[in-house]
């Protein structure tokens, strides 16, 4: 993930010299992504030549996280990588205006 940051450059005047730059940080960015695996798309036909897929529509794991349980659907048995992956992915920008 990368964090991306907007530099503005600002020209003030001070009494004393004639011009200076200051740089103000102001904009920072980070994406939040959310995975579902949805209707399972294994071919179980392919050994004949055929096409045909079982109608899973989303795969629910058969175990706790951290088990090769968890990598196997309860509904249809095959492995998640069987099911299409969908991935949401959200940005989230925070910016705040430089100081007057």
């Amino acid at each position: 993930m990368k964090k991306r940051q907007m530099v503005i450059k600002q020209r003030s005047r001070n009494s004393d010299t004639s011009s200076s730059w200051t740089t103000t940080t102001t904009t920072t960015s980070s994406a939040i992504s959310n995975v579902r695996y949805v209707e399972c798309q294994k071919n179980h036909a392919a050994n004949i030549g055929g096409y045909a897929v079982d109608g899973c529509r989303e795969f629910m794991a058969s175990g706790d996280e951290g088990t090769v349980e968890a990598l196997r659907c309860a509904a249809c048995g095959c492995h998640r990588n069987f099911h299409r992956k969908e991935v949401d992915t959200e940005v989230v920008c925070e910016y705040s205006p430089p100081n007057a």
